[in-house]
């Protein structure tokens, strides 16, 4: 099939296609008029690729998996595949803590804001802290 064929089957632009060969995830064929063909089978690879990707691994970590993954079920457990999702579960979790760290933080500083603001009768334009600030050009979302 065509890569615009394969974009059409998979919902992937052909652009992301054509990086997804650059990053040697996907190999097509070259037709004699220098098109690319790929097989049937290319469905399933994008779809692996897709769900890897949002599990979290990178390209790189995908080149790397594809040769343990089954287009139809999860990749299988060797010692780099085991190592590269282990490595990417713990980083995920450091990038949560960090989130999470961050919106504690954050609601403290709202806190002490709307208690500060409270304080001053609820118009911050009367705290020196907000220098002619109105309570309007405040936005929480």
């Amino acid at each position: 099939m065509l890569i615009g064929e394969l974009a059409q089957s998979t919902g992937v632009s052909t652009r992301l296609l054509r990086y997804y060969e650059e990053q040697g995830l996907l190999h097509p064929q070259r037709d004699s008029n220098g098109y690319r063909s790929y097989p049937e089978a290319a469905v399933a690879a994008v779809a692996k690729i897709r769900e890897l990707l949002a599990a979290g691994l990178t390209t790189e970590d995908i080149g790397r998996l594809m040769p343990c993954a089954d287009p139809d079920g999860p990749v299988q457990a060797c010692e780099m595949s085991v190592r590269i999702m282990s490595e990417r579960s713990a980083e995920l979790n450091r990038r949560i803590a960090e989130l999470d760290r961050q919106r504690t933080e954050l609601t403290a500083q709202l806190g002490a804001s709307l208690a500060g603001a409270d304080a001053d009768g609820g118009d911050p334009t009367t705290s020196p802290r907000h220098r002619g600030a109105r309570w309007r050009d405040y936005s929480l979302t």
